[in-house]
């Protein structure tokens, strides 16, 4: 499924994960236009929260598999895009990528989160009453708990922590996302999400957030755009505007995986083979408010990677959709470049999903999500047999 990874800018024989990622980072923050005392802040960040794998040498294997990445990188990026604004960038990362025990590397999260915490002066309370759902002694599921930092001017991220529905056995997913929903208030907020085919995360914003959010992540096996288009369950819009957003959200779909191309939604490569198995489409349905019971944000993910040849024609379609939405596709090219050496027809998987956010009372936004490909570069399709994918 993966080849030797070319050399990325700055690689040396001897780097580390930690090393490898914070340049990765550094030269993110500078396309971002963040100050270089905010990035060299956010670099040891970084490093703090890998813990004993940041320096660990990448001439040997990754430290324990993960499906945040293909590659098993326990680090991922994105660029968020609204018009008139630098994008905003964020890196994911699984703090107890170091262990392989899913209890401890749990455990080894929650810690390098509460630690966080106590560095930038933000609560932890809504985490740490759902630890026994999400975190139990003998958790099942393919990851325990993930962090994600918005990189922000200033040097202060916004914290958003991630947790595993099926953390109790995927049967009781449902069960357990429910019980979430009700101990934070949103006792109606179950009922509001659309037909899925799984639960695949549960999300908490944690710190400075004007409206913190409580997100909860589904998938859609095999899905259609005109069933991509009516995901979407927030309330509050009339009847028109919620008619264009499910436009918006199938036209998207389309363009994201190459379904659209006599209007400009790729190339003539994009009907290249693709993987005989697909991840699912996902959706991510944001509540802030308990009175409704409806969201008040979603977001369509579309995974690229599984409907593209090549991280070229997914760049296409990145830049056709940053240009639907009057944001400018200049930085995206910066950061590919800052990320890797290699050229994007070389593999696939740099550009992992892109995706398309509502939010009440702010402009559609666009975010592509970066792989940093420290271990390995998954080939073109065509070149190898295609393998069964993960979830995510």
């Amino acid at each position: 499924m993966t080849a030797t990874r070319p050399d990325a800018p700055g690689l040396t024989g001897t780097d580390t994960l930690g090393g490898h990622t914070t340049r990765q980072l550094l030269r993110l923050c500078e396309v971002v236009g963040l100050t270089a005392h905010d990035a060299e802040v956010y670099a040891r960040t970084l490093t703090a929260m890998l813990g004993a794998a940041a320096a660990r040498p990448l001439d040997l294997p990754p430290p324990n598999p993960t499906f945040l990445s293909d590659d098993h990188t326990p680090v991922e990026f994105s660029l968020s895009f609204v018009p008139g604004a630098a994008p905003t960038l964020r890196v994911l990362l699984e703090p107890g990528c170091a262990v392989g025990d899913l209890a401890q590397n749990g455990r080894l999260g929650l810690r390098a989160v509460r630690e966080t915490a106590a560095r930038w002066g933000f609560a932890t309370d809504r985490l740490d009453e759902l630890e026994d759902l999400f975190l139990p002694p003998s958790p099942e599921g393919p990851f325990a708990l993930w962090c994600a930092l918005e990189l922000r001017p200033g040097g202060v991220p916004k914290v958003k922590v991630y947790l595993n529905p099926a953390a109790n056995g995927r049967g009781h997913a449902a069960a357990t996302v429910r019980e979430a929903l009700r101990r934070l208030g949103h006792h109606d907020a179950f009922a509001a999400l659309p037909p899925h085919d799984r639960h695949l995360f549960f999300a908490l914003d944690l710190g400075d957030w004007a409206e913190p959010r409580v997100k909860v992540y589904l998938a859609h096996q095999d899905l259609s755009a005109a069933e991509a288009g009516a995901l979407s369950r927030t309330g509050g819009l009339p009847r028109a505007a919620e008619a264009e957003r499910a436009e918006q959200n199938e036209e998207f779909f389309r363009i994201a995986a190459g379904q659209d191309e006599a209007d400009g939604g790729g190339s003539e490569t994009a009907l290249a083979p693709a993987p005989a198995v697909r991840r699912p489409v996902q959706s991510c349905h944001a509540f802030t408010e308990s009175a409704s019971g409806l969201p008040s944000g979603f977001t369509l993910y579309v995974p690229v990677r599984d409907y593209a040849p090549h991280d070229g024609e997914a760049l296409t379609r990145a830049t056709v959709l940053l240009g639907r939405y009057g944001q400018d596709p200049a930085p995206l090219s910066a950061a590919v470049s800052a990320l890797t050496d290699r050229g994007p027809e070389e593999g696939v998987g740099l550009v992992a999903y892109l995706a398309l956010a509502h939010q009440q009372g702010q402009p559609p936004r666009v975010t592509t999500y970066l792989s940093s490909e420290a271990y390995a570069v998954r080939p073109p399709v065509g070149l190898l047999p295609a393998e069964p994918a993960t979830v995510r």
